[in-house]
């Protein structure tokens, strides 16, 4: 497994070609499996949204060993929610997301940030991807239109920016020298899966973590903007 900033979400990877069914139940097994993928694209600012904005791309799913854990909004992860992970939409956003495979439609709010692979563009809760019938494929073609615009939690006073998330600890060391070099405080916060998160600390509001988080985009395309622990009541 290589050691990459990843998504700190189980992640699903739909079986190629007819591997036979017996792929599908292994992927069921392992649904709590980390995933070290290198994130791709820059995690830009959210897009400037109003309801009937749209999107169209792959979703995956998470559930345990998640359930119950801090989500990057501060709410804690409650796999029988109908919520979803999305890189840029504000927190407390509405989504209705349809299965381009079955037409199978959901509506979901946005509590998390994720997922960082190239083409995903939501993480699903586990009675999300059920309702989409997404389970045993683990990666859906969806279709997601804004409904409602959230808040985005613009009035947390302390915001950090995660670079990333790594499982060997030579690679947290390096990305938290880089960081100290260019004058950023770095915090370090253990995640799940073995990974550990390294955050550029004591930011600012979320409008300073956005541009910190764009700053750093080129060297590490991971990085987003994310409530402080204290400010969320828990770690995000």
């Amino acid at each position: 497994m290589s050691d990459r900033p990843a998504s700190e979400r189980a992640r699903h990877p739909a079986p190629s070609g007819f591997a036979g069914w017996w792929v599908g139940g292994l992927l069921l097994l392992l649904a709590a499996c980390a995933t070290s993928q290198r994130p791709t694209g820059s995690p830009a600012a959210a897009p400037t949204v109003a309801p009937g904005w749209s999107e169209e791309g792959l979703a995956s799913w998470y559930g345990e060993p998640y359930h119950g854990r801090p989500t990057a909004s501060g709410e804690r992860y409650d796999m029988g929610e109908m919520t979803a992970a999305h890189r840029s939409l504000p927190f407390g956003t509405q989504v209705r997301v349809r299965n381009l495979r079955n037409s199978a439609e959901v509506t979901l709010t946005i509590n998390d940030r994720g997922p960082f692979v190239a083409g995903r563009i939501l993480d699903l809760s586990r009675a999300a991807a059920e309702r989409l019938d997404a389970v045993r494929a683990g990666v859906v073609p969806v279709r997601l239109e804004v409904v409602r615009v959230g808040d985005g939690m613009v009035t947390k006073p302390c915001w950090e920016v995660q670079v990333g998330a790594f499982a060997r600890e030579e690679n947290v060391t390096r990305a938290r020298a880089q960081l100290e070099a260019q004058g950023y405080g770095v915090r370090l916060a253990p995640a799940g899966g073995g990974l550990s998160r390294v955050r550029v600390t004591a930011v600012g509001n979320r409008s300073t973590a956005l541009r910190v988080a764009a700053s750093l985009a080129q060297s590490f395309p991971g990085a987003v903007a994310v409530p402080c622990p204290s400010a969320s009541g828990g770690e995000p």
